[in-house]
């Protein structure tokens, strides 16, 4: 769990353009943001233009960059929120409630890695694969989509280190025609990794998790639900664990052990 404390910071739009086919990316200039994320976390946006949404968008990044100041987000255009701010152009400024949630944690002796997306969730993955590299873990990757125009990531996985970038579509448009979880059970097959990374639509990740253990391969998984608050309070991003309990989505995860959760 990062020891910074969350709260609310201005930002600038530095750009903001379509990178795929409902698929913006958005560039923050957010200094003391940028210094303070760490790969897995989120941001609470507040998107200007609507004074009666004030609700903020939970939204996680792809890349922090300490150095530029700079924060990099990968986002769906799903609802009015997302499709306000895929109006913000460069120059504009709001704010940002960060840094928030738990980062995508370091598994102890871990050496080899596969990181598996689906959809929007190669957002935090190619974050995560950025952590991978820079502590020198050798990772593989899985990208999925719905189709060739929806796809975004593989290159920054390349650029990354990526031994191996499995791509797979629904509609066979690009990579195979099929499942995230049929390109990692055939990269698992043929490569001994100590640990699964993923993010992406919950039944993509419960093939991964199932497949995970089958294997006796660690996994840690992104969840996605509606964080109202942000920050635990409202109850609506609950997380059923197998224990019995719930967990909150933004303030326990996003990210948890995939053997915890209840599927």
């Amino acid at each position: 769990m990062s020891a910074v404390a969350t709260s609310v910071h201005d930002f600038t739009v530095v750009s903001n353009e379509p990178v795929a086919d409902g698929l913006m990316r958005v560039v923050l200039s957010s200094p003391e943001l940028a210094a303070s994320l760490e790969a897995g976390q989120f941001v609470n946006i507040h998107v200007p233009g609507d004074a009666s949404q004030i609700l903020r968008i939970p939204l996680s990044f792809s890349h922090a960059d300490a150095k530029a100041g700079t924060v990099e987000i990968v986002y769906a255009v799903v609802g009015d929120g997302t499709r306000r701010l895929s109006k913000m152009a460069a120059g504009e400024s709001s704010t940002a409630v960060g840094p928030c949630g738990n980062p995508w944690p370091a598994v102890e002796g871990a050496r080899r890695a596969c990181v598996v997306a689906g959809g929007v969730g190669i957002t935090p993955v190619v974050a995560c694969a950025r952590m991978l590299a820079e502590s020198g873990v050798a990772f593989d990757a899985v990208v999925g989509a719905q189709t060739a125009g929806r796809l975004w990531g593989t290159d920054a996985l390349e650029a990354l280190g990526a031994g191996t970038v499995a791509v797979t579509t629904d509609d066979g448009t690009a990579g195979r025609k099929g499942f995230t979880t049929d390109a990692l059970a055939d990269l698992l097959a043929d490569n001994g990794y100590d640990v699964v990374y993923t993010c992406g639509p919950e039944v993509m990740m419960a093939g991964v998790a199932r497949i995970c253990c089958e294997a006796g391969v660690a996994c840690r998984v992104s969840m996605e639900r509606m964080m109202c608050c942000g920050f635990g309070a409202c109850g609506t991003c609950n997380v059923a664990m197998v224990d019995g309990t719930y967990k909150s989505c933004c303030k326990d995860g996003p990210v948890f052990d995939a053997e915890e959760v209840a599927w």
